[in-house]
């Protein structure tokens, strides 16, 4: 049959030396499965198994018999394993025989002691010392199987020595085919074996017979002597002679013992303390881990081993732990305040927030950090608002104080630079000036700093907002810290909403009314304009620059109402966008009866072929532009109201609608009527100047006062049927309300 396990191996024995008897432990591996597996264990080729005590698969106990080999092996044997090694070997010493008064500087095993008077052993014999052969007959050992036998008698053993012994399996395993006869005469042995058992202890009292005779005699008269001397304590009686003899006694014991027993008692304290210091290590070396660990920044490492003490040391009542523990809580406190100090810095990132939180929701931090958080966001957000606006007047300041012109004066965006320079074109040049292009195209002041603003905003915000998301879902706390926390801050939470909303509320009142301060000082009231206001910049900007302004604000507004910012929040931008919207359309309005008012000047009074001028034209064309660059600014974006909702704004674009073709109409008389002296002849165009069918008027560039009526009239009647009719075509096109009143004044 071959081995399912490994052969015994035997790694340790304790002690590793002693005299025959001696109790050890032996240690090692694979040293069987059970009690019944065990079938073998020799020390120095000594049988050792019937006192052996199987504990476990690692552990045996047994005791050391009479060997001839004074040092030797430890082998195992097992049914499973068969026989094993030894890695370590035993040593076996020789006994002294010491009499009872003999001094002995080690602990004599009273079980086989020395007899001076009959020189024999008087103790009971150990296990080794029974018999084997308790029957005395020939013990003939069966082959029936040892598992059968188990199943038979469970629970039982076949050993003699064992409280669960059964004669039942050592009469089949020992003496199956023994006879019966045999048997009696067993049985006949047992008998005899009891008998002498009872007479030995008889034998014995009779062998010391007088030893018991002479101690009855001495304590006979201790009696006696201790009566005559009386109960008392008297001086130079027995009884003070044997106190005083067993004060001596016990003096000079300890006089004997005294320093070898110090030196054990400090040894013994020094090493109980060693002991505590290493098992309690973790607590001792906490504080100056938990400082290391600060200082590089390993605050979970912190919080765990924080968490542990607190579990294992919170409610001690040592003395010395309490010491250690409040080193540790006073630690502890001062990274929460550096934590607290790191999560209201700013600028940080919403993922250090967030971290900073979790970490002060495991310490348990006082208050309620995330909402600090939050309100220290707000209070830097609304600062760096204010600090872009402060930064950009003083910039303004400096640029105004230097011999420049104003640079918010008549200026076009950048990328509406290429439209402003076909207008001027297509319009007689009425844009050019002294001014160099790069200098006219420079973005203004207030325009730079709405750009500033609004991206300020649009970076500070998002991350603001999803802090109080994270609030609100719990998502900033840990687990732990959710679970014990959850219905407290819930609570937090329904206060809070409000708070949060005025918050938000706050952000977009201020962006609102700083950008009202740079573009429309009127609307906002006097004691708002210091805080709000300080520009001093007279001139306004121009429509162009407006409508860049509007769509900058349109991208703010949609960008927040992507983070799922309700709308009720948001409804002050619209209010704003709104009011530039008309701004900007009575600006370019008033900007276009402007460049009407110049047109007059630039009539060359050449006709073509259809008898007409190019004023009708360059007029249709300036407002064509104007109503052209007004296209996006009255077009509606989702959640945005007409310009020409309210009645007075109605009245006003009318009413700038009528000036336009009043100042037209104006210019028309005042060329029919000027005098032969005022014509200007030296702004003539290079295409005037050039050979052309009407080369005759470079003969003489006088024209009576009937021929330049005759011209205005013939423009007029074209005005009239063409021009005011798409005028009309071109206002309605862009919603323009009283179109009829536009008309009838034309």
């Amino acid at each position: 049959m071959s081995r399912l396990r490994q052969p015994p191996l035997v790694t340790g024995i304790s002690p590793n030396e002693g005299i025959p008897w001696t109790k050890v432990i032996i240690r090692g591996e694979n040293l069987g499965t059970g009690p019944t597996d065990l079938i073998g264990l020799t020390i120095c080729g000594h049988n050792c198994l019937l006192t052996a005590e199987w504990m476990s698969a690692s552990k045996i106990v047994c005791r050391v018999g009479q060997a001839k080999n004074d040092k030797g092996d430890i082998i195992v044997t097992t049914k499973s394993g068969g026989k094993g090694t030894s890695t370590v070997s035993f040593k076996l010493l020789k006994p002294e025989k010491i009499g009872i008064l003999d001094q002995s500087a080690v602990w004599v095993d009273e079980m086989n002691y020395y007899d001076m008077r009959t020189d024999r052993n008087k103790g009971i014999p150990p296990l080794s010392l029974r018999p084997a052969n308790p029957l005395g007959i020939e013990i003939e050992k069966s082959k029936f199987p040892q598992k059968d036998l188990e199943m038979l008698f469970p629970g039982m053993s076949a050993d003699f020595t064992s409280e669960n012994f059964s004669a039942a399996w050592y009469l089949i395993e020992n003496h199956s085919t023994t006879s019966f006869e045999q048997l009696k005469m067993a049985v006949t042995n047992l008998k005899r074996q009891a008998n002498k058992k009872s007479e030995g202890s008889l034998a014995y009292v009779k062998g010391g017979l007088s030893t018991f005779f002479e101690a009855q005699d001495a304590l006979s008269a201790i009696h006696q002597k201790l009566e005559a001397d009386g109960t008392e304590k008297v001086e130079g009686s027995m009884t003070q002679k044997l106190e005083n003899v067993l004060n001596r006694a016990s003096n000079t014991a300890d006089t004997l013992f005294q320093e070898v027993l110090g030196r054990k008692d400090k040894a013994d304290s020094t090493r109980n303390a060693l002991n505590v210091l290493q098992r309690f290590k973790f607590l001792f070396n906490l504080p100056l881990n938990i400082e290391r660990n600060i200082q590089k920044g390993d605050y979970d490492v912190v919080i765990n081993d924080y968490e542990k003490a607190k579990s294992l040391f919170g409610k001690t009542e040592v003395q010395v732990f309490k010491k250690y523990y409040a080193e540790v809580e006073t630690r502890i406190e001062a990274l929460r305040e550096l934590l607290v100090d790191k999560l209201l810095e700013t600028p940080s990132t919403l993922h250090d927030q967030k971290r900073y939180i979790r970490y002060l929701s495991d310490l348990h931090a006082p208050g309620d950090p995330a909402w600090q958080c939050i309100g220290a966001q707000h209070r830097w957000i609304l600062q760096l608002m204010h600090s872009c606006k402060e930064g950009y007047i003083q910039d303004l300041k400096g640029n105004l104080h230097s011999p420049m012109l104003d640079l918010d004066s008549d200026t076009r965006p950048l990328v509406l630079g290429h439209l402003s320079q076909t207008a001027s074109l297509k319009r007689g040049s009425s844009f050019q000036s002294g001014r160099d292009d790069t200098w006219r195209y420079k973005t203004p002041h207030r325009v730079a700093f709405v750009e500033k603003l609004t991206k300020l905003v649009l970076s500070q915000l998002p991350n603001f907002w999803k802090l109080w998301i994270s609030y609100v879902n719990g998502s900033l706390f840990s687990e732990t810290a959710e679970k014990s926390g959850q219905i407290e801050r819930s609570k937090n939470v329904r206060q809070r909403q409000n708070d949060f909303k005025k918050m938000i509320q706050e952000v977009m009142h201020c962006l609102v009314k700083l950008i009202r301060g740079a573009l429309l000082p009127l609307s906002i009231p006097e004691c708002g304009l210091r805080q709000y206001g300080g520009w001093e910049v007279k001139s306004e900007l121009s429509g162009l620059w407006l409508a860049h302004v509007i769509q900058t604000i349109r991208l703010t507004y949609e960008s927040l109402t992507a983070l799922e910012i309700p709308n009720d929040m948001l409804q002050t931008i619209q209010d704003l966008i709104l009011d530039l919207r008309v701004r900007c359309v009575m600006i370019t309005l008033q900007h276009t009866a402007e460049e009407i008012k110049r047109l007059a000047e630039k009539e060359d009074w050449i006709v073509d072929n259809e008898g007409l001028t190019s004023l009708p034209c360059q007029f249709e064309q300036c407002i064509v532009h104007s109503l052209q660059s007004l296209k996006g600014v009255l077009e509606c974006k989702p959640g945005e109201a007409s310009v020409f909702q309210q009645p007075k704004t109605q009245e006003e674009v009318c009413q700038l609608s009528i000036n336009i073709m009043q100042i037209f109409i104006y210019c028309l008389e005042q060329l029919s009527t000027k005098p032969d002296a005022d014509v200007d002849t030296t702004h003539l165009s290079v295409d005037v100047s050039s050979p052309d069918l009407f080369g005759s008027i470079h003969e003489d560039f006088s024209l009576t006062s009937e021929q330049r009526l005759l011209i205005v009239l013939s423009n007029c009647c074209y005005l009239e049927r063409h021009t005011f009719l798409n005028i009309a075509e071109h206002f309605e096109k862009h919603n323009f309300q009283g179109i009829e009143k536009i008309t009838q004044v034309s």
